[in-house]
């Protein structure tokens, strides 16, 4: 059995079968919908059911509040319907043509960048280009079926080796493998580009790019697109980690910095300890944006990397600092 869905704000339809997720149908279809996770964590595939019942599958509670279900929202990546549905969620355009597919790759080369960070280079099949949109990520495929998600850290222009930024989480199965015992020449397989995570390129307003942790992987890509693309919107990255040591890439952003015209770099760390002799900024990265802009209602945000953070950053640049709701663009790092 089949029921239509029909998305409030433009009337298109698709069809969901009953033993699959509204997303699923919707991606299925190339209907795009905004996504991350797929798996209930991240709250990216929040949308408000306007009419018609859906049963909701368990997921993270900090991806949707009771608040927030009593306001009639849904994750799309966990809901199955009972019947016809109308939704209420925005449509994510620009991002047709752009396949999803499932490939080898061959690992090129580990290098650790951190102590706990490795930067992950991939190479493809002598005929296989992947497209995507800097920001997206791809899925390795375990040898038992799960999969473990990326983003890609390279723009897209670029024709080298696909890159990753991968941490090591002790006890992960994965990540413990990268930091054990892969080595170069590793056969892998993938599928991708997955998410919505990228770079709305029809605006032009100021860009502020909030990163995590490895989440300045994706950011990165975005800044080296728009750079390829001699975008002069301005750009400001807040990259926050614990020690000074975490920021991995420090360099290349200071380098941004010096060379790209409006672009800012702010680092701050949230555990710093003697050692590290920080003089930069310091606490929760987010609140390190308001109290630069307090008013962020003419601005884009890029945000990605640990829950928390992207979800303390949406909740407050939008309750409470003037940030339009579909203006915060993200990718939280669900486990």
């Amino acid at each position: 059995m089949a029921f239509n869905v029909t998305l409030k704000q433009s009337g298109r339809q698709f069809q969901v079968e009953a033993n699959e997720t509204v997303l699923a149908a919707a991606l299925r279809q190339d209907v795009h919908l905004p996504y991350s996770c797929r798996n209930g964590a991240c709250g990216s595939c929040k949308g408000a059911v306007v009419q018609g019942r859906i049963e909701q599958e368990p997921h993270a509670a900090a991806a949707l509040s009771h608040e927030e279900r009593n306001r009639g929202l849904a994750l799309l990546c966990c809901s199955k319907a009972l019947c016809d549905l109308e939704i209420d969620v925005r449509e994510i355009a620009g991002i047709d043509g752009v396949p999803v597919k499932q490939l080898p790759c061959r690992v090129s080369t580990l290098e650790r960048r951190a102590d706990d960070v490795i930067v992950l280079k991939l190479q493809l099949p002598a005929n296989e280009r992947l497209q995507y949109f800097a920001g997206q990520y791809l899925e390795f495929i375990l040898t038992d079926g799960t999969r473990r998600s990326y983003s890609m850290a390279g723009a897209p222009h670029e024709d080298g080796p696909l890159e990753l930024h991968i941490r090591h989480m002790p006890g992960g199965r994965f990540t413990d493998h990268v930091f054990g015992a892969m080595k170069e020449r590793d056969i892998l397989r993938f599928e991708g580009p997955r998410g919505t995570f990228f770079l709305r390129e029809d605006s032009d307003k100021p860009i502020v790019l909030l990163a995590s942790g490895t989440g300045f992987a994706p950011i990165k890509a975005i800044v080296e697109h728009a750079r390829h693309r001699n975008l002069t919107r301005p750009m400001t990255l807040y990259w926050g980690v614990r020690r000074r040591k975490d920021l991995y890439l420090a360099e290349l952003a200071e380098q941004w910095a010096r060379e790209i015209p409006d672009f800012g770099f702010v680092p701050v760390l949230s555990e710093p300890d003697a050692s590290d002799a920080w003089t930069g900024r310091t606490g929760f990265v987010h609140r390190a944006v308001i109290e630069d802009l307090p008013d962020l209602s003419g601005h884009q945000v890029y945000a990605c990397g640990a829950p928390v953070t992207v979800e303390s950053a949406q909740r407050e640049f939008t309750s409470h600092h003037g940030l339009p709701a579909d203006e915060f663009h993200a990718d939280s790092f669900a486990i």
